[in-house]
């Protein structure tokens, strides 16, 4: 319970914390990508991050081309979708196909949980398209669009949280650098579940409108010529 609350924590029988990928705050800083906003350093209380979390030290180039999370079939996980409790609430996920649609404020988290566990089992990986969310299934996927920017993601739900109730969903640095919401720290969002269909219905219609406005203008065309 402990893991679900720290979103990301692990620890080991020393009850202290075990990273399974190299944590950016032991790296030496060599080359900051210019086009990433130049943020207050982790621990620094001038974030507009939650708490003592914040930025990698020395982030990976290209971030900003960092494609979305690609939507496909995937058996949920054993035990990230049982009924749990934090702070005293009790949370049920979903465990059905049913559409899901939500409006709040989505916050992200950064290098405090770089490495550590998420509740799927795998490794909270920062500068991934993935995100933290109460309810949806594990692993499961959503279009996250900013009301503030108009930009919109698609990620990967492969962790708890956030658990505050002004807060509906915790996205990955690289998700709120394409949102622009990381310098202010929280945006207004929609959130919409994604099933492996959608991006094909997406493009059948997108093929279809493109076919009909063709269609369209050649017989314009024709009219006119006629």
């Amino acid at each position: 319970m402990l893991a679900m609350m720290a979103g990301c924590s692990t620890t080991d029988q020393n009850g202290e914390h075990k990273s399974l990928i190299p944590l950016p705050w032991k790296h030496k800083v060599t080359r900051v990508d210019p086009k990433l906003p130049n943020l207050p350093p982790a621990g620094s209380g001038r974030g507009g991050y939650y708490q003592d979390d914040g930025p990698g030290a020395n982030p990976p180039p290209g971030l900003l081309d960092t494609p979305d999370a690609v939507v496909k079939y995937e058996p949920y996980a054993k035990f990230a979708n049982k009924p749990y409790s934090v702070f005293g609430q009790t949370y049920t996920p979903l465990i059905n196909d049913e559409p899901f649609t939500q409006r709040g404020v989505a916050s992200w988290y950064g290098v405090k949980f770089h490495g550590q566990r998420t509740s799927s089992g795998e490794a909270y990986d920062m500068y991934k398209m993935t995100a933290a969310h109460p309810t949806l299934p594990i692993p499961s996927y959503a279009r996250v669009t900013s009301l503030e920017s108009g930009k919109s993601v698609v990620v990967r739900i492969n962790d708890r949280g956030p658990f505050h109730s002004d807060r509906v969903i915790d996205v990955s640095y690289t998700a709120a650098l394409k949102l622009g919401l990381l310098g202010k720290g929280s945006h207004q969002v929609q959130v919409e579940r994604l099933f492996p269909g959608d991006v094909m219905q997406l493009a059948s219609a997108r093929r279809a409108a493109a076919s009909e406005a063709l269609s369209m203008s050649t017989r314009s065309s024709s009219m006119r010529a006629a």
